[in-house]
This record gives structure tokens, C-alpha cells and sequence, in this order.
């Protein structure tokens, strides 16, 4: 038996999903939302996905060999390149923002079931978070990385919905919730574009983007294939070969992060912490 059970909504009708970020991991993690999609749809599904891709990006010369881009697309937009390939290869209707998602309904989109992040920085998870909070997302599927390791988180962001509902004591935390330290607007960050892909490297290790995006995929597909999940994260390191999961579990939690530091932390928690954390259940 599942400890956490699917919304049954996206059960019967379009799964309206906002992918936020087509770069390193997001152009890696859309192409399998179009295969999700139809094998979702080949096993019963009625409506199957609904993507909108938003990034006001375009492609630069070091985005060539870490992204699903070539030296022809240098100066295209990244969100709009991506979807009309898989419009074209699919047959799909998906649509393409080149600019940051807003959350407001400036380009006349309804407010999706789920929130797709694989953004490069706190600031922008910072304002999805305040987003969320005033929202009627589901989930929200967090992807990061740094050089060689990197987290994969599937939470539902907490809004009024669960305040009247008693019925999902199992709410699954976000990763600001487990990863306080994302919200302390104090610590910088280096958000600088690289020149070339040998420098984009030194930051960002070649498979590193893939793996953590493969991962998110099968955390999704397995959300809608089994109706449920008894785990909703993982923690991938490729320097030393291994993956933990995070399971779906209240006193797993409460090891994260120490008890001072929890929602009102003014202090980053390294990766590594977080996967101790998740090992030590």
C-alpha cells in the first residue's frame, strides 16, 4: 500500500503541467514529458499532459554538448525551439513562453496542476515558493544540481486546500520545506552565464543534468503508473556512484534540517546534509 496516493483530478481530466527552466536539466526532463505523455494515454489515461515550457533564454554556444541543443540553434529561444520539435515529432499542441513564468495569467494561461523547477537559482525558487502559497498547484517537482550531485523532490505546496481537508495527512514538503535555506535571500549566488562549455564544466559535470533529470521523470511516471509513491525524492551523486531515496515518511523529515533551523532558517543546507539525512532512515 502506497503512503502517498495521487490527487484523483489528474486522474480524468488534462494534466496541466508548467515546466519552468529549459536549460541543462529542464531541455533533458521535457523530452521525456512527451514520452510520458503518450505512454500515459496508451495505458488508459483519457487526456494524458497539457505542458506550457517557460524560459526567456536563448541558446549560446556553451549550451552545446550539456543541452539537448545544436550549433544551429545558437539564438533561438530555448522554450520555443524545444516545444515545437516535440509539437512536430509528436503531434502535440504543447505551447512555448520565451520569457519567466509569472504565475499571474499575463499570457492567458490557467494555473497548472503541476510545477515543473529546474532553475539555476534560489532567487527564482524563492518566487516560485511565494507562488505556490496562493495557488491551486498540486505539486511542484523541484530538480538541482550542483557539479556532480544533485536532488530531485516531489512535493504539494501548502495553501489553504489543506486547511479544510483532513483527508492527506501525508502531505509531501516542498524543498523549500526541507531546504530552508533556499528562502534566506542573504546568502549569493553566482548566476553568471559561462563563455564556453569547457568553463560551463566546471560547474556542471556533462551527465550531471541527465541523470537528475531522468530520475525526476521516473518520480513522475511513477506517480501516474502506480497511483501513488512510498518515496518522493532522490538524492544523486555521481562522484561516488550512488542514489538514495527519500521516503515518504514524517519522522524522515524531521531529520533534515535541526529543529532551530526548520522554516525560519537563515542558514543553507548543503546537499550532502540532506542525503544523510535521507540515509540515516
Amino acid at each position: 500500500m502506497y503512503k502517498h496516493t495521487i490527487h484523483n483530478s489528474l486522474l480524468t481530466k488534462p494534466v496541466r503541467v508548467a515546466l519552468i527552466g529549459c536549460g541543462g536539466t529542464g531541455s533533458q526532463f521535457l523530452s521525456g514529458l512527451a514520452r510520458i505523455h503518450y505512454a500515459m494515454c496508451e495505458v488508459g489515461h483519457p487526456y494524458g499532459l497539457e505542458v506550457t515550457a517557460y524560459d526567456p533564454d536563448t541558446v549560446s554556444a556553451s549550451n552545446i554538448g550539456r543541452q539537448l541543443f545544436s550549433p544551429a540553434d545558437i539564438g533561438i529561444n530555448k522554450a520555443v525551439l524545444l516545444i515545437h520539435r516535440l509539437n512536430t515529432f509528436y503531434g502535440l499542441y504543447w505551447e512555448a513562453v520565451p520569457a519567466k513564468f509569472d504565475g499571474q495569467g499575463q499570457y492567458g494561461h490557467v494555473s497548472p496542476d503541476i510545477v515543473v523547477t529546474s532553475t539555476d537559482t534560489r532567487r527564482s525558487r524563492r518566487e516560485i515558493a511565494k507562488y505556490l502559497k496562493q495557488s491551486g498547484v498540486k505539486y511542484w517537482l523541484d530538480m538541482g544540481n550542483r557539479e556532480k550531485d544533485g536532488q530531485v523532490i516531489l512535493g504539494e505546496p501548502f495553501h489553504p486546500y489543506y486547511e479544510k481537508k483532513k483527508d492527506r495527512p501525508m502531505r509531501l514538503p516542498t524543498v523549500t520545506e526541507l531546504y530552508p535555506g533556499i528562502l534566506d535571500e542573504s546568502i549569493p549566488e553566482d548566476d553568471t552565464p559561462s563563455c564556453s562549455l569547457a568553463e560551463a564544466l566546471e560547474r556542471q559535470d556533462l551527465f550531471i543534468n541527465q541523470g537528475v533529470a531522468t530520475f525526476g521523470l521516473q518520480l513522475f511516471w511513477s506517480l501516474f503508473r502506480q497511483g501513488g509513491l512510498n518515496f518522493h525524492g532522490y538524492f544523486i551523486n555521481l562522484a561516488s556512484g550512488r542514489v538514495t531515496n527519500l521516503p515518504v515518511d514524517q519522522e524522515v523529515w524531521k531529520r533534515f534540517v535541526p529543529k532551530r533551523m526548520r522554516l525560519r532558517s537563515k542558514k543553507a543546507v548543503p546537499v550532502v546534509a540532506l542525503e544523510k539525512a535521507a540515509k540515516a532512515a
